[in-house]
């Protein structure tokens, strides 16, 4: 019985979707009924984790579900940013009649399947997880089925997810094929250094697992559906499923195969440089907004893998910094494309964005700041975040790796700053609607100062973070 309070999280949030839906299915016009105890179901499910012990490491079900400090705090980074996303969409949805109770409850299943994914320690649970978030993103890019790019995004998104999960799963088979089990601890001890034969099944894994958080070379399809989905769904796509994502590389990584990371640190390396390149050339040709924070996600995602490819865990400890702040610079980011609304049509492009400081000071003021943390500009909470990922990389003398991603910050700066001139110095253009939602402001409030802020207490973040060691 006291191993169950060890999941009351996922039992709890598992109950909710059930009662949700047969609440939305006998109670006519339960949207916002069902939304508000959405969020309010969250927020009691992150309140039953922090009511775990705070340095608790607990495995169950035969070693194959863990409970440390790293679930712990990937779990509530994603409760608290599936919140803020539910809460900041309510608008947007209704706007485009797309306001049903099948949202907020995809939302859950995806979140409770993220959940799954981030305390799985077999590679039978983390694919359980993994096609319960796939399924319920599916179904919320193409949520919008007036809109023909959002069928069109949903589709490839399923088609090509797909195909990763069948690389994924032909990976998981070769692992256990070679060692005899799917459980992480065991394989781990099983494993033979000189076995050069497990490492097709580590690319193959990583090759699926580089195709969730979008990372080149599997990134194709991060600008279409992200361009296609929703605005809200383009939001939760853009930072909830990466937190779940980095915490499988992480246990993955250096769990099981921690004694061959001489022949996965190479991959990882490769596919940290090519997405930080990519994704800030991409970016430079983009003229609609959720495009180029497609490119920039992916870009963001190679500073990342260059804490995990460190090897160490000071490595791990700056990319789950790097990828918090990451979290709120884009919710953000996405608060002000939300606030871009006139005769009730939202607007998406850089030349929407034309002259907007002479008629929405605030809204102008907040996006200037975003932008320069998200170019990585001191004494923003971007600037810290980049700092901690190179000083891990230069500690471990990886100095080619922190060279490319100098350069590429410098290249980001471009754009950010092409953003920022149109915003300030172009001929400004009809003035938007400024009925927004107090969610809305308070969201561009939090994320504006938190980024602003940050530099006071730089270290408070770092010191909870510490605490979360795996080698």
């Amino acid at each position: 019985m006291n191993n169950l309070n060890f999941i009351l999280p996922e039992i709890f949030i598992s109950l909710t979707i059930m009662f949700l839906l047969v609440l939305g299915v006998f109670k006519k016009k339960s949207s916002s009924l069902v939304h508000y105890l959405s969020m309010g179901f969250l927020l009691i499910t992150g309140i039953l984790i922090l009511n775990n012990p705070l340095d608790l490491n607990t495995t169950l079900f035969n070693g194959s579900y863990i409970i440390d400090n790293l679930s712990s705090f990937m779990k509530i980074l994603t409760i608290l940013a599936g919140s803020i996303v539910l809460s900041i969409s309510r608008k947007y949805l209704k706007l485009y009649k797309i306001f049903l109770i099948e949202y907020p409850i995809l939302i859950l299943c995806s979140i409770l399947g993220m959940m799954v994914m981030i305390s799985s320690n077999d590679l039978m649970v983390f694919y359980i997880g993994l096609e319960l978030q796939s399924l319920a993103l599916y179904v919320l890019a193409s949520f919008n089925r007036e809109e023909l790019k959002s069928s069109e995004s949903g589709v490839k998104y399923f088609v090509l997810s797909a195909l990763s999960s069948g690389l994924l799963l032909y990976g998981c088979s070769l692992i256990y094929g070679f060692s005899g089990s799917t459980n992480f601890n065991i394989i781990s001890d099983s494993i033979n250094p000189d076995n050069y034969t497990l490492t097709f099944g580590i690319v193959f894994i990583l090759v699926g697992l580089a195709f969730k958080i979008s990372a080149v070379p599997f990134h194709m399809w991060a600008p279409d559906v992200y361009e296609g989905s929703p605005t809200s769904v383009t939001l939760f796509f853009s930072i909830v499923p990466k937190v779940a994502a980095l915490t499988v590389f992480i246990r993955f990584l250096y769990v099981p195969f921690i004694n061959l990371i001489d022949q996965w640190q190479t991959i990882i390396i490769f596919i940290s440089i090519a997405s930080m390149i990519f994704g800030a050339v991409a970016a430079i040709g983009q003229k609609n907004l959720k495009r180029l924070v497609a490119y920039s996600s992916i870009s963001h995602i190679g500073y990342t893998l260059a804490g995990l490819a460190v090897g160490n865990n000071e490595g791990i400890q700056s990319s789950i910094v790097y990828i918090s702040i990451y979290i709120v610079m884009n919710l953000g980011l996405f608060t002000c494309l939300l606030m871009m609304k006139r005769n009730d049509q939202y607007f998406e492009t850089i030349n929407d964005l034309s002259g907007i400081s002479k008629n929405h000071p605030i809204l102008s003021i907040s996006l200037l700041f975003i932008l320069f943390s998200l170019a990585g500009i001191p004494p923003l909470a971007g600037f810290f975040a980049k700092f901690y990922v190179f000083k891990s990389v230069i500690e471990e003398s990886m100095y080619f790796l922190a060279i490319v991603g100098l350069l590429s910050t410098v290249i980001a700066s471009f754009y950010y700053l092409r953003i920022i001139k149109v915003m300030y110095f172009d001929q400004e253009k009809e003035k938007y609607d400024t009925d927004h939602s107090i969610s809305l402001k308070l969201s561009l409030t939090f994320s504006t100062l938190l980024i602003l802020l940050y530099f006071i207490f730089p270290s408070k973040l770092v010191e909870i973070v510490s605490r979360i060691n795996i080698i």
